[in-house]
């Protein structure tokens, strides 16, 4: 007679071993690089928390979401991108009901954006690469590769100089902001992977050429350079630091502000020459305990999505100086505003805070 205990328990062997196999041979996309993270310190010192960004107001952008970065023109109207691609003027002196207006389609996801010295406006797109958007809303991609044609894959912020030459960041050459189904999961298994995947390109609008100008960096994020034009500042995420650059080709990379308590993401420069870092997530401690363990980076990354790290909502912006030097900070520890990518202030010093998910953009009064 047919034993079904033992026909369970074969089965439950057999299920075990496949379970174990995958976890331990399954491909990944991901090489995980050994690193060692510096000891989290936390919240404490210049990071100590407050609760500033609790004080917010929030406009809605109406059903859309992810207002990565802003972009104040000089008719004080914010230009703010969004997840699904669009771009939406708000005029904060128009009547309530008339203020969101969408501007532009990009047909990709928009994140960086600045208005350039001639006053045109200018988009660091990660699917599409870097965008000019012309008054009327009109789209031009400007560069989606470089000069020796390698692809640009997660266009993700920029600035310009005053002579209109762009900086701009490429997050990761590897995973790619649209082949990876969205620019959170291409930074999730860059981040995990920790390569040196991220570089800064330049785009010379007289030329119209497109060069690597520094590369090795580990997602290389926020960029903006400084007041007189010979440094720029880049956001390193995957190592919580923001290094200082000279301009020019393969300059040597000057950490400012290391072991940051959260991963860094856009920064923005002040009218009075300091810059606002959004910090986007507090550290995660499985990252840091996993970091000089790449086999079990890999084991971790043939786990649902849903027991692999995420970010945490937290919400926290810094502003430094041009040597690091942290001199404020805003923060929420509740995360009721949370992903927080950035800030930019207006001339009258009003605080416009933005997210990676957010469904709003975060308002800080004046003063």
């Amino acid at each position: 007679m047919f034993d079904f205990r033992i026909s369970r328990s074969i089965f439950g062997i057999v299920v075990a071993a496949l379970a174990s196999a995958y976890l331990l041979f399954w491909p990944v996309p991901i090489e995980p690089v050994a690193w060692e993270a510096p000891e989290n310190t936390g919240y404490v010192g210049d990071f100590a928390p407050n609760t500033d960004l609790q004080n917010l107001t929030r406009v809605s952008l109406n059903g859309h979401s992810g207002p990565e970065d802003i972009a104040i023109a000089s008719d004080g109207k914010l230009y703010v991108p969004t997840h699904d691609g669009l771009i939406f003027t708000y005029d904060p002196s128009a009547p309530e009901s008339d203020r969101l207006k969408e501007f532009a389609k990009t047909g990709g996801r928009p994140l960086g954006i600045e208005f350039g010295p001639n006053g045109r406006l200018f988009v660091a797109d990660a699917y599409r690469g870097l965008l000019e958007i012309g008054e009327d809303g009109s789209v031009t991609v400007l560069a989606n590769e470089t000069d020796d044609g390698s692809s640009i894959l997660y266009a993700d912020d920029l600035d310009i100089a005053s002579d209109g030459t762009i900086y701009f960041t490429d997050a990761s050459t590897k995973f790619g902001a649209e082949a990876s189904g969205g620019t959170l999961p291409a930074s999730l298994l860059d981040l995990m992977e920790h390569g040196p995947n991220g570089r800064v390109l330049k785009y010379d609008p007289q030329t119209k050429s497109t060069t690597v100008v520094l590369d090795g960096l580990s997602f290389a994020n926020g960029l903006a350079l400084t007041a007189d034009g010979r440094y720029y500042l880049v956001v390193e995420t995957g190592t919580y630091s923001v290094v200082k650059v000279p301009v020019g080709v393969n300059a040597e990379a000057m950490p400012i502000i290391q072991n940051l308590p959260g991963f860094p993401d856009n920064i923005n420069r002040n009218a009075d020459g300091t810059f606002w870092v959004g910090l986007v997530s507090p550290r995660s401690p499985a990252v840091e305990f996993l970091s000089g363990r790449p086999f079990l980076r890999k084991v971790v990354q043939r786990l649902p999505a849903f027991m692999r790290p995420k970010p945490l909502r937290y919400g926290l912006v810094v502003r430094i100086d041009e040597e690091g030097n942290v001199l404020e900070t805003l923060q929420d520890p509740s995360g009721a505003y949370a992903l927080t990518t950035g800030l930019i202030e207006s001339k009258d010093g009003t605080r416009y805070i933005s997210s990676l998910t957010e469904p709003d953009i975060g308002v800080l009064a004046a003063k």
